[in-house]
């Protein structure tokens, strides 16, 4: 029996700058600031929501995380892009605020991607997904480079296997 899950509501990332990051943020991905997080008469910590998306980035001062996480070059989140089209314009915007990023980068006939490094170095992952893809495993090997195999059996054991 499900839970009663219906979606994420937020990721929550360490930061060095909070309003630097707010601000990269809003404009990479077109978020609002949503909340702000105050603590000893400073701002902390701030919510950023996507009006389009339903769901929020939580970013909050590293100095103030219990235990000052380091997500460098760590690709935290994929984002869920609507259309492949709309990769080129991400990966233009992260251009021109002069973020770190990938080029569109094809993984199979139904998936494409674009990774942007944010200003604290964590990697924020845009991946469309096609119409064609099913909701069946498919494990992804990246032995042979950054365009993986496709492999029909896992090699995991869960209680709950998609498609099956």
């Amino acid at each position: 029996m499900a839970i009663g899950m219906t979606r994420m509501l937020h990721v929550k990332l360490p930061v060095t700058d909070l309003q630097a990051s707010v601000t990269w943020y809003c404009e990479l991905m077109d978020l609002a600031l949503w909340r702000e997080f105050i603590e000893d008469g400073e701002v902390r910590g701030a919510a950023l929501r996507s009006e389009e998306g339903g769901f929020s980035f939580a970013l909050r001062i590293r100095e103030y995380c219990e235990s000052t996480p380091d997500l460098n070059a760590f690709d935290i989140v994929a984002l869920h892009i609507s259309d492949r089209d709309r990769l080129e314009p991400i990966r233009e915007r992260a251009q021109r605020l002069g973020a770190s990023h990938t080029e569109v980068q094809g993984r199979g006939p139904n998936e494409a991607i674009v990774d942007v490094t944010d200003p604290d170095g964590t990697v924020l992952r845009f991946y469309w997904v096609g119409p064609d893809d099913v909701d069946e495993f498919v494990g992804m090997d990246f032995s042979s480079g950054p365009i993986p195999g496709f492999i029909p059996t896992p090699r995991l054991t869960a209680p709950r296997i998609a498609g099956r």
